[in-house]
């Protein structure tokens, strides 16, 4: 249950109305209802949440956000992504595999992905030019920014969704 409560389309200001029906076009998940207590955050928010990792394969990218919000143990993250990567073939297996950090089922590309991310979650300061340079095998200099700009997002989005309550909108995969 949400610690704040909602911005609802029918209560909301004008401003955030206009991004509910415009941007989201009326499909407004609890996040953003949380989010829409600040306006101009919202309308920010979204633009940089769509921004973020758009080089990178979708598959790297759902494998992320997967991993990042398990090891955080974000279910509010960690379900939507499951949903969002049945679109790029990610299985309950993987899923799994993700949720206990073993990496073996993925791509040396993915393991590489998963490895800077896990570390740069659990011990940032440790980052060093192997880490860069393990990455550099598979990335572009944008993709290598891109993977360090969505851990650090979906950091922020476990940060903000579990602890704030926000409701999932859809019935839970179980793991």
């Amino acid at each position: 249950m949400a610690r704040l409560p909602y911005v609802e389309m029918d209560g909301a200001p004008p401003e955030v109305r206009e991004i509910y029906e415009k941007v989201l076009k009326g499909n407004v998940g609890s996040v953003q209802k949380l989010v829409a207590h600040r306006p101009e955050m919202l309308g920010k928010f979204l633009a940089f949440y769509g921004s973020v990792g758009r080089s990178l394969d979708r598959r790297v990218y759902e494998t992320v956000y997967i991993r990042v919000s398990a090891m955080n143990g974000c279910n509010y993250c960690m379900q939507h992504h499951i949903a969002s990567s049945k679109r790029v073939g990610l299985t309950a297996e993987d899923w799994k595999a993700l949720k206990a950090g073993d990496y073996c089922r993925f791509s040396p590309k993915e393991q590489a992905a998963l490895n800077f991310a896990e570390k740069l979650t659990r011990e940032s300061k440790n980052i060093d030019d192997a880490d860069i340079g393990a990455l550099r095998q598979h990335f572009s200099n944008e993709q290598i920014l891109d993977l360090d700009v969505l851990v650090g997002l979906v950091n922020l989005t476990n940060r903000l969704t579990d602890p704030l309550g926000a409701d999932l909108e859809f019935p839970a995969e179980k793991l």
